[in-house]
């Protein structure tokens, strides 16, 4: 059940991280909140590291399900 969430939240989060670093959708959104003057640094900053973190997440989640998978399918031949 863990390896479920781990995986949802990499997921989701890689998805979030990658629509707002290869879209304009946070570039909007700062601008028409009059916070465009963080576009220049902040961005880069913030984004490219959570994309990151969240890929690794995902990564550990594939991680245990095939573990757990391949558990699962080792001790069925064993009975």
């Amino acid at each position: 059940m863990k390896d479920k969430k781990f995986l949802r939240v990499g997921l989701v989060g890689t998805g979030i991280a990658a629509i707002c670093c290869f879209t304009p959708a946070l570039v909007l959104l700062l601008g028409a909140l009059g916070m465009s003057a963080l576009v220049g640094w902040w961005l880069d900053l913030i984004l490219f590291p959570a994309m990151a973190v969240f890929m690794g997440v995902a990564a550990y989640g594939f991680y245990l399900r095939r573990r757990a998978g391949a558990g699962i399918a080792a001790g069925a031949e064993g009975d």
